[in-house]
């Protein structure tokens, strides 16, 4: 388990919350490791009927660490990236537990973009939703060129995954990502209140209801590689190499 996880089981409701504020919850491969892991024993786990994903207050995730993520590196070959994270993604893509995420703050890259595999989402006012694949010279990953476009529309979707617009909370409902705007602070609290209301449901009838409207685990994963595959192309491309070179150059300024 990572140091900057926390993992608590609340009834029937299993909390996963991202704990590094000194670094905005940026994602290291240990994080990824310890929210699949997770999410992973909850399947088989009656006794957990709903998860929820926060960041806590202030902050959701500022996406990858970005010096941990190019540590990962890419394959030689060009074949998908079998990273903490693409694991994490297959995770996401084969839960059959309902999904809640509590976004309070900024929620960049994979922080928005695991949304899309949420079945609820809570977002504070002070959320920002961000993915900059693009102006790194990459491409969107977590089979969200598959979700966004399902939930927002292709020009939605074009804005932001393609052109890097960022979206408010209140954009973020209106494009469809988003289920309720709060207070800050008042994320967590909000969905928990959601995971009550879901756990009393019948859970087969849930379960099934859930299979029904989301996407197969088997389109969702194929679609996770296509784009891995990409992403680690990209990797290696001048602009992405040129576009972390002025990063760091700005983090070290």
């Amino acid at each position: 388990m990572s140091d900057y996880l926390i993992v608590s089981d609340e009834d029937a409701v299993r909390v996963i919350t991202m704990r590094r504020p000194e670094k905005k919850n940026a994602l290291t491969q240990d994080m990824y490791r310890a929210m699949t892991a997770a999410i992973d024993t909850a399947q088989n786990d009656p006794n957990i009927r709903c998860l929820i994903i926060t960041g806590g207050s202030g902050v959701f995730t500022a996406g990858n660490d970005l010096e941990d993520f190019l540590k990962a590196g890419t394959d030689a070959s060009g074949a998908p990236r079998v990273t903490a994270a693409t694991d994490f993604l297959y995770a996401l893509a084969r839960n059959t537990k309902p999904l809640i995420a509590a976004v309070d703050g900024l929620a960049i890259g994979i922080g928005t973009t695991l949304l899309f595999h949420c079945d609820y989402v809570l977002a504070s006012t002070s959320a920002v939703f961000s993915t900059p694949f693009i102006q790194l010279g990459l491409v969107p990953e977590g089979a969200s060129s598959l979700l966004a476009p399902r939930a927002m529309g292709h020009h939605r979707a074009f804005a932001m995954l393609v052109m890097g617009r960022k979206l408010s909370a209140d954009e973020a409902r209106d494009a469809g990502f988003v289920n309720a705007v709060v207070a800050p602070g008042h994320t967590e609290e909000e969905a928990m209140k959601a995971a009550r209301d879901i756990c009393a449901l019948p859970a087969e009838a849930v379960a099934i209801s859930r299979k029904l409207i989301k996407p197969s685990p088997d389109d969702l994963i194929a679609r996770i590689d296509q784009e891995s595959k990409l992403f680690g192309e990209r990797m290696k491309s001048q602009e992405a190499v040129s576009a972390f070179t002025r990063f760091f150059q700005r983090k070290k300024g």
